[in-house]
């Protein structure tokens, strides 16, 4: 009990300086924060899950590493974006809708492929690398392109103070949810080992929330703070880091290809890319994500924890949930999305014309 709440009060204090520390580097540095929220704060509060997947690997606990990046992104999606958007309604930038929504669903598409013969190799480890090194070039190009022009001081005048200090305070937020995340997780796998689930489920769902929650509390605490921008890129910068850059480095460096489970391809990955795929058409439909599509991801996610609850103990609620979602939940949600982005479109479509 002590550690649990020793984790949450350091989840907190880290999470509240790394938003404040954020805005503040942002704005030395002269760019949007959300650079920073697809950068500097994605990467950081992933940290976690990357400690975790090699100290799994390492351990020859192939589907606690695999199971975790898979569940750590369904939950980033589903549950922090859906509680942000519940504290505030959020807007998303025209970037994230025709760059960075786009290349999450192409990492989430890319992690399918490779993994559809059931295992990692260190090569497909170095084809997910390449491609978070095409994505931070790319996002450096954007930042260089979406800087705010400054008048440049004399090289005797400049003062980089103001920037160091700004980024030792994210460092010293990281570090907080660094540590957060190790004893929440402590705490978390010992209550898992009593009630006997299996690693795949116990990677989906308490490893990969309890792993999850330096990027939840970051980007509630960024959306109560009105720093829509860092709470979202977070979250989607998050994702491309979990999928391109945790699983790649970890099948670079396992010493056997990692093993993908038959029912992590038969149901976790499609679901992955599937909710990856609904952001597309919420986020383009006004910009933003209201309140409604926020209480949406959570129902999807209670849909999902249920039926892994259910499947694992056997219990025929999962054939009925499953059915359910099939035949009635998902098509009217694709009908209810193709008929907001339809009309987005031509809201857009007006506007633009003279």
């Amino acid at each position: 009990m002590v550690q649990l709440f020793s984790g949450l009060l350091m989840l907190i204090a880290g999470a509240e300086l790394l938003v404040r520390a954020a805005v503040r580097l942002a704005a030395r540095l002269h760019v949007r924060p959300l650079i920073i929220g697809l950068s500097i704060v994605a990467v950081g509060s992933s940290a976690p899950q990357m400690a975790i997947s090699l100290q799994a690997t390492l351990a020859d606990n192939t589907d606690i590493a695999v199971g975790s990046v898979i569940g750590s992104s369904i939950f980033n999606i589903l549950v922090t974006l859906g509680f942000s958007a519940l504290i505030i309604p959020l807007r998303v930038s025209r970037q994230l809708v025709r760059l960075d929504i786009p290349l999450m669903i192409g990492a989430c598409a890319l992690v399918f492929a490779l993994a559809y013969n059931e295992h990692l190799t260190p090569i497909d480890g170095l084809i997910l690398l390449s491609a978070l090194v095409l994505y931070l070039a790319l996002l450096l190009r954007q930042s260089r392109r979406a800087a705010r022009p400054q008048l440049r001081a004399p090289a005797g005048q400049r003062n980089t103070a103001p920037r160091f200090s700004s980024m030792l305070l994210v460092l010293i937020g990281l570090g907080l949810l660094v540590a957060a995340g190790h004893l929440l997780l402590g705490a978390a796998v010992s209550v898992a080992d009593d009630l006997g689930l299996s690693e795949r489920v116990m990677g989906l769902t308490v490893i990969a929330v309890c792993s999850s929650l330096p990027q939840l509390a970051t980007s509630l605490l960024a959306a109560l703070r009105g720093q829509r921008d860092i709470a979202v890129g977070n979250i989607i910068g998050s994702n491309l880091f979990n999928l391109l850059g945790v699983l790649g480095f970890t099948a670079l460096v396992a010493p056997n290809p990692l093993s993908v489970s038959p029912n992590a391809l038969d149901f976790d990955l499609p679901v992955l890319l599937g909710v990856a795929l609904l952001c597309l058409p919420v986020f383009y439909s006004g910009y933003r994500v209201t309140r409604a599509e926020g209480l949406l991801f959570l129902g999807l996610y209670l849909a999902y924890g249920l039926h892994l609850l259910s499947f694992t103990t056997g219990m025929p609620l999962a054939g009925k949930l499953e059915r359910m979602m099939l035949f009635y939940f998902l098509p009217a949600l694709v009908a209810f999305l193709l008929f907001s982005s339809l009309r987005a479109w031509r809201r857009q479509h007006k506007r633009d014309t003279p």
